[in-house]
């Protein structure tokens, strides 16, 4: 394990959200990012609500959340190989199209009986969005200079938040008002048309392929394990790695529990959802902005354990509410540790891995969390039905208390560094 002993101390210079929207290829990957992020919370708050709807079950919810992330594990590190390989640029712009066309066929799913067909559908779509996560988080060192991506990556997880709340209010809205799904799934197929149409005006320098070798089986396998050996380089990789599988493994049963509770035990209408999600997105986009203050003060491992701990606490204490307004404010107070979490390890991730093995690094990542997450949903699913929901919560904070004192202890004595990168700024205005 090797360290650089560069000074984390050192002034860097400042780089605001000003800054950053001047940034021509920022702002199209930008808007193409939030617009799709609306469509895909719009769509996960229906196929959750469908599944409750036609199963009232949680291993149900839990098996539909597992097929959305088998892709992650089966295919995930092959994809990251591939985004090192391929122009990033053309994998989103084909992940979009093709993610155009395939949602439209939850319409179909109207009965008990064609649940399959969610399940198969949900699964492809999935398949297809593995390659455009790595290929999206790969190119944003090439368009943002290194004293940027901190905060970068905040205004990307704040914005994330914001659609996904108005994805979410929208889809509550349509469920909750009119009882009908479809054009949920129709207004998820434009997000990603447009998608597509601002990344495709993206420009960045020519793809530069580090590795021609032919693509055969031995090669794959060589590039996977090559993406999974950097991982291994520094404490702070080894940091983001263990400390994101360990959040996986409590939170993934957050995802599946959350629903039942409210809607099964808290017999919360479906349009309030819209309310809570504005609880916790407050907190967020509030925190979001702390993010660039706290940086130059903290170091991003701190900021990512804390804030980890405090995620956990906020988790175990959903167990003892009785009322959905006990909810709002558990919800405000999680949002407050979640971004600093996201951005911080995204960070610490982008900054310590070159630029040609980002693409397998972050697909490790993702695989491994995604396998952690799976586990937790899958027990989540058995525990949830034969415990009970509220007992699972207490277990899932638990872990990811766990999680943020196991990332602190191997984060310490790291020194902040920055991968070499040489960002393509464009910063013409329209």
């Amino acid at each position: 394990m090797t360290e650089n002993t560069s000074n984390y101390t050192t002034p860097v210079p400042q780089f605001g959200l000003r800054e950053l929207i001047r940034i021509r290829n920022y702002r199209m990957l930008w808007t193409g990012q939030v617009i799709s992020n609306f469509g895909d919370y719009l769509a996960r708050l229906a196929l959750l609500l469908i599944v409750n709807k036609f199963t009232n079950s949680t291993a149900a919810l839990a098996t539909l959340l597992i097929v959305i992330a088998i892709p992650q594990i089966t295919i995930g590190m092959l994809a990251g190989v591939y985004v090192d390989r391929i122009d990033r640029r053309r994998i989103m712009l084909v992940s979009d199209i093709i993610r155009c066309f395939v949602v439209l066929g939850f319409i179909l799913v109207d009965s008990p009986e064609k649940m399959w067909i969610l399940y198969v559908i949900a699964f492809i779509d999935s398949a297809v969005g593995t390659f455009f996560t790595p290929a999206r988080l790969a190119i944003i060192p090439s368009i943002v200079p290194k004293e940027g991506l901190l905060g970068a990556n905040s205004v990307s997880e704040t914005s994330k938040i914001i659609f996904n709340l108005l994805g979410t209010a929208a889809a509550g809205l349509i469920i909750g008002l009119l009882d009908i799904y479809w054009p949920i799934f129709a207004l998820d197929s434009l997000t990603f048309l447009l998608s597509f149409i601002f990344v495709s005006r993206i420009r960045v320098p020519k793809f530069e392929i580090t590795n021609n070798e032919k693509p055969s089986v031995r090669v794959i396998l060589s590039e996977l394990m090559a993406g999974i050996r950097i991982s291994a380089r520094t404490r702070a990789l080894i940091g983001v790695m263990v400390g994101a599988v360990v959040t996986m493994l409590g939170f993934g049963a957050v995802t599946v529990l959350l629903v039942p509770l409210l809607v099964n035990d808290l017999k919360v209408p479906e349009t309030w959802f819209a309310g809570l999600e504005l609880a916790q997105t407050t907190s967020m986009i509030l925190s979001g902005g702390l993010v660039a203050i706290l940086s130059s003060r903290f170091k991003p491992t701190h900021i990512a354990a804390l804030s980890l701990f405090g995620l956990g606490v906020a988790i175990t204490l959903v167990s003892q509410i009785n009322s959905v307004w006990h909810m709002v404010l558990l919800l405000f107070i999680a949002g407050w540790f979640i971004t600093p979490v996201l951005a911080s390890l995204t960070t610490l991730l982008q900054s310590a891995v070159p630029d040609d093995l980002r693409g397998r690094t972050g697909a490790a990542r993702t695989t491994l969390m995604s396998l952690a997450n799976m586990v937790s949903m899958a027990g989540a699913g058995l525990l949830g039905d034969y415990l009970g929901v509220r007992n699972v919560f207490v277990l899932s904070g638990v872990i990811v208390m766990s999680a943020a004192l196991i990332s602190a202890w191997i984060f310490r004595g790291h020194i902040h560094v920055q991968a070499t990168v040489e960002p393509s700024i464009d910063k013409r205005s329209e």
